[in-house]
């Protein structure tokens, strides 16, 4: 089995209407999908995007070889063998756009937007769904926690604790993006540059006859990267003390000890014993690293206390999001191409907030000019021109358009950038420093008010009057039939 080729990566169902597609000969009936979330995760008031890299390095290796296709074969829809060969020539030849990795993004805006044959809008569906939704989950969660430690190291523990290989190494890529220093996970390290951080484990005190033994041999090991593991036996009776004899012969021999490692027990206490012990032992450069299962309402918590803590080592709770664990991003079609003109398309349902905006669309980031920062984002029609001119525009809620204002001095910063164009990359994809930087400013553009982390304000989402009179007209349409 081939591992690598990731183009089965998707749900039966895709095929099943590549097939039908193929069949009814609409293959090529040209359509356009968006993907975006419903709702923001963890009761945040934003979402940080990730993802678009891995769909990318996807898309630009979807082939069906023999192995799939013979798979394909066996299937009990017994598809034609003239459509599997059809498969083997598949390419994508599409255009996509996106937003950019690290930008600050919001419920119900598009985050992609795909315009291709049916036969490839189809099959992009689950993988792009799959890569989005996680690595933006993981990255809202590191920004949570990176909002909450602001001048501290946040090194990413989690790999042990991921659901899967995948999830480790992609997870950690994601956490960077969102403010993390370094990750533990040596192939993520050396797949995207991310700098790796280790300590030792408790087995490494445990085979030693005693635990100064196991600091010493350490110590001479790596001589310039020592974090002792300090709560094997006894935090303050035997970690810290004999950490500090270690230390000082480390100084003896022209070193410095980095840190100790706190894993267990009342990190706030510990803490806050293990500094003084350090500090009066002269050894005041040395910094506590804390784990054990942290994640950013601990560490707040912590902080109030007064928590002496340099290094936090965060895992299971970022790496799973264990609060929330799943997005709930969606692939919606939102126009199809009728007669040489493109139709807008709607989704109808039961639960309003699951009715889809019609017609593709772009994202603009409306900032005030006097003040440089975002006051909301406009969602308006691709064909829509008068934002991209700087013309007056109505800024309204889309469920209570009652609450609305007109804006003029404004910049609008158009967020979905060209990705594909005729299936060819459009450009070269940013370096894992460059998203850094541009989530670091994109965060800058936001009053506090929106991005604190608990009950923050809504950030205004609005549809332009256009978008949103075609939504009513077509409910209006098809909601009475």
């Amino acid at each position: 089995m081939n591992y690598a080729n990731l183009t089965l990566h998707t749900d039966k169902y895709q095929i099943n209407m590549m097939y039908a597609h193929w069949l009814g000969g609409t293959e090529n009936d040209r359509v356009v999908f968006e993907a975006y979330f419903r709702k923001l995760p963890f009761g945040n008031g934003f979402a940080v995007f990730a993802g678009l890299e891995r769909f990318v390095e996807y898309v630009r290796h979807l082939r069906f070889d023999d192995e799939i296709l013979a798979y394909l074969a066996n299937q009990e829809e017994r598809y034609d063998p003239a459509f599997l060969e059809k498969l083997r020539q598949f390419r994508f030849t599409g255009n996509i756009w996106s937003m950019e990795e690290g930008t600050v993004v919001f419920a119900n805006e598009p985050l992609v937007r795909v315009e291709a044959r049916a036969f490839e809008a189809h099959l992009l569906e689950t993988a792009l769904l799959n890569f989005i939704n996680y690595q933006t989950l993981i990255a809202t969660k590191a920004a949570r926690i990176r909002q909450v430690a602001p001048n501290e190291t946040l090194l990413e523990f989690g790999t042990r604790r991921a659901q899967e290989a995948d999830a480790a190494v992609w997870g950690a890529r994601a956490s960077y993006i969102a403010g993390f220093d370094a990750t533990s996970n040596l192939r993520a390290g050396m797949l995207f540059g991310i700098p790796v951080s280790g300590t030792h484990a408790h087995a490494w005190v445990q085979q030693h006859e005693t635990e100064e033994e196991a600091f010493e041999k350490y110590a001479q090991a790596l001589p310039n990267q020592v974090t002792l593991l300090v709560d094997t036996y006894d935090t303050l009776r035997s970690g810290v003390p004999n950490a500090i004899k270690v230390a000082k012969r480390m100084e003896a021999r022209g070193s410095r000890m980095n840190a100790i490692r706190l894993d267990s027990g009342d990190l706030s206490y510990l803490s806050k014993a293990a500094r003084k012990m350090l500090d009066d032992a002269g050894l005041d450069y040395v910094k506590i690293v804390a784990s054990n299962d942290l994640d950013e309402n601990i560490i707040l918590d912590l902080k109030a206390q007064g928590a002496r803590i340099d290094v936090w080592g965060v895992g299971t709770q970022l790496i799973t999001a264990a609060d929330q664990p799943a997005l709930g991003g969606v692939y919606k079609l939102v126009a199809r191409e009728k007669d040489g003109k493109w139709e807008p398309v709607i989704k109808i349902s039961g639960n309003p907030e699951k009715v889809s905006t019609p017609g593709a669309k772009d994202v603009y980031r409306i900032i005030d000019r006097k003040s440089g920062m975002a006051i909301a984002d406009y969602v308006a029609l691709t064909d829509e021109t008068d934002v991209q001119r700087g013309e007056p525009i109505e800024l309204f809620d889309p469920v209570h358009p009652y609450i609305h204002q007109v804006v003029e001095d404004y910049e609008a910063q158009s967020l979905l950038k060209p990705i594909f164009r005729d299936g060819e990359l459009a450009g070269e994809l940013p370096d894992l420093g460059a998203i850094r930087e541009h989530h670091l400013r994109q965060l800058s553009l936001f009053w506090p008010e929106y991005l604190r982390k608990l009950n923050p304000e809504p950030y205004p989402v609005d549809l332009s009057t256009k978008a949103w009179k075609l939504k009513m007209d077509l409910i209006r349409k098809y909601k009475f039939r």
